[in-house]
């Protein structure tokens, strides 16, 4: 098959990954201002779209790290060639397609690292993998951020709680507090989140399309991605944020389960801060992960809160599983595109036919958190305590805090 029609393809196959990767992680950076009541759905999924926009035209750090360090490419290294990719790319899209219809808790990011790895090794070898820099930029981040981030955000939550607590100064009973000054506070702190995020996922596809074109001749070995494939993913991932932030929105009546404005504004904090952090290292962690991490920390800073381990439990094995899962989806794309032109047009005619399969499925699917699971359940993964019945009142709801 023609090299620069190869190219193309992956290009295009690239951008719509990107799109996917707008309507999954939507919540991470709007969920709890919805949940809230900070800002109003319509507003808050144009305001993301925007800023995803921005956020991938400020650094190129992540993108370097695809392109020139995951995988070896150059004079010195393994030629890998836009056959792989492709196979690659195509694994994650359709990992990533599986896991939205099917509401499993994932990462676009390791979907796109799984299925890019898993291809390489099957149509190369193991040599062609750099597994330091999947070990320092891919494992290490994806082991340390969400705790970084969920530790942050118990302690922001519980130093904005009890800097706002408000008791009488006879009695030293508790008064109303007043907190909603943190709900206009997470339009500026969910606003710098979906910054951060166009800041970290949008470069995974530039450096994707970055390493085609290296692969394919046309750029050298190296070298950053160029202003038109930035432009490009930055366009892919806000359209993607805003044409599939709807189908969270509609989850979103209740919104996170018991998450309050300072709860949301010290998430917000905390998720913005590690992926800002990390997306200047080069650290191409997954920000769901993050914002999952955040929420959790967050809800044990209220006070009267415990762990539901079995929730947790199943938000992380979600995260371990889907690194290993897009690998084996890469590597049988693979197989299959090593056959040659003909096994290029099956893979490409069977993944559209599967992702406008899947997407005629959601579309008749009444389950709303296809996109939003990952930040949803974490809300759900700390259990609240009730207040005691009273005998003048009904029984009350949770504590509102």
């Amino acid at each position: 098959m023609d090299i620069t029609f190869m190219v193309a393809l992956v290009i295009a196959l690239a951008l719509f990954f990107d799109f996917t990767n707008g309507f999954h992680d939507t919540a991470n950076a709007m969920a709890t201002p919805i949940a809230t009541g900070a800002i109003k759905p319509k507003t808050a999924v144009a305001l993301a779209a925007v800023l995803n926009l921005v956020g991938a035209f400020l650094s190129t750090e992540v993108a370097k790290t695809i392109s020139g360090g995951l995988i070896r490419e150059g004079s010195d290294g393994i030629h890998i060639t836009p056959d792989i990719i492709f196979a690659g790319l195509m694994g994650a899209v359709l990992w990533n397609m599986i896991t939205w219809l099917k509401g499993l808790p994932s990462s676009s990011s390791h979907a796109l690292f799984g299925g890019l790895i898993g291809a390489a090794v099957v149509g190369i070898g193991f040599h062609s993998i750099n597994f330091e820099t999947v070990l320092q930029k891919v494992i290490l981040p994806a082991v340390f951020a969400p705790l970084i981030a969920g530790g942050v955000a118990y302690i922001c939550t519980r130093l904005a709680y009890a800097l706002t607590s408000r008791h009488d100064p006879e009695t030293g009973d508790k008064l109303t507090q007043k907190r909603g000054g943190f709900r206009t506070g997470q339009i500026f702190t969910s606003s710098l989140v979906a910054l951060a995020h166009g800041t970290n996922d949008a470069q995974k596809t530039m450096g994707i399309i970055t390493l085609v074109l290296i692969a394919g001749g046309t750029q050298a070995p190296g070298s950053g991605p160029q202003f038109w494939v930035i432009a490009a993913c930055a366009f892919a991932i806000a359209i993607g944020t805003y044409a599939g932030g709807w189908r969270i929105i509609r989850t979103m009546g209740s919104g996170l389960t018991e998450v309050k404005p300072a709860q949301g504004f010290s998430a917000e904090t905390s998720t913005a801060s590690a992926i800002l952090a990390s997306s200047h290292l080069g650290f191409a962690l997954s920000t769901t992960q993050v914002a999952s991490g955040s929420v959790i920390g967050s809800g044990l800073g209220r006070k009267g809160t415990s762990v539901r381990w079995g929730t947790a439990g199943k938000i992380a094995l979600g995260w371990l599983f889907t690194l290993p899962a897009s690998a084996i989806v890469g590597a049988l794309t693979a197989l299959l595109v090593g056959a040659g032109t003909v096994g290029v047009i099956i893979a490409a005619v069977v993944g559209t036919a599967a992702i406008l399969f899947m997407f005629v499925v959601s579309r008749k699917s009444h389950v709303g958190h296809h996109n939003a699971v990952e930040v949803e359940e974490a809300g759900h993964a700390v259990r609240f305590r009730k207040k005691k019945k009273s005998q003048k009142n009904t029984p009350s709801k949770d504590v509102q805090r």
